[in-house]
């Protein structure tokens, strides 16, 4: 064979990790194709363009990302513990990725939101329908929350929306001031639009 079967999952690899660093448009096929160690005819025998790999990248990490946010999710921690235990996770990936290169990378889907929601249509509908599906999980934990008398919004999608939306923005900050501890604000301000308040701390905590 030609082309060997990982050819792909390599171009996949480089684009996402060239992407998370510098974005979409300052790349080029060629320095991918550099990065992943395979000949440029490779590119094009898996993907028709940029953008097409753009697309599969969004998809791989969106992917990967919604194995944890439904492990999180979904677990036995009552409903707004794990809304908080989301916002760990993150924050631990966000501190984690700045000890291994030195900057805060923030969120790709972010990230691309900004770049390239005005240039490429496919890749800003896509990036629209992993949104919504991060609100949708997320609404599932706001409407428990609301059935067991946490929280007191009577409109539990624009709760879950406005929380995604000060999620991301606070990512946005922690990018933007290139210190994770930006994040420490997203557990306040959720509880805040939930009309909820935190757990009391255990006696003698």
């Amino acid at each position: 064979m030609g082309r060997t079967s990982d050819a792909r999952e390599k171009i996949l690899a480089a684009a996402h990790s060239l992407m998370e660093m510098r974005g979409y448009s300052a790349l080029g096929v060629a320095e991918i194709c550099k990065t992943a160690g395979v000949p440029k005819g490779s590119f094009y025998y898996f993907f028709e363009s940029k953008e097409a790999l753009a697309l599969a990248v969004l998809d791989e990490h969106w992917a990967e990302e919604r194995i944890g946010w439904t492990r999180i999710l979904n677990g036995d921690a009552e409903p707004l513990e794990r809304l908080r235990q989301l916002f760990e996770a993150t924050e631990a990936r966000q501190r984690a990725g700045m000890e291994s290169c030195g900057t805060v990378s923030g969120c790709m889907f972010g990230n691309l939101s900004l770049e390239m929601s005005n240039q490429a249509e496919a890749v800003r509908e896509r990036l629209q329908e992993i949104f919504e599906s991060q609100v949708e999980m997320i609404e599932s934990v706001v409407a428990e929350a609301v059935l067991r008398g946490e929280a007191t919004v009577t409109d539990t999608r624009a709760a879950a929306r406005s929380v995604v939306a000060q999620f991301e923005g606070q990512v946005l900050f922690a990018k933007l001031y290139n210190s994770p501890s930006r994040l420490g604000a997203v557990w306040a301000n959720s509880l805040a639009l939930l009309g909820a308040r935190p757990s009391p701390a255990p006696a003698g905590a």
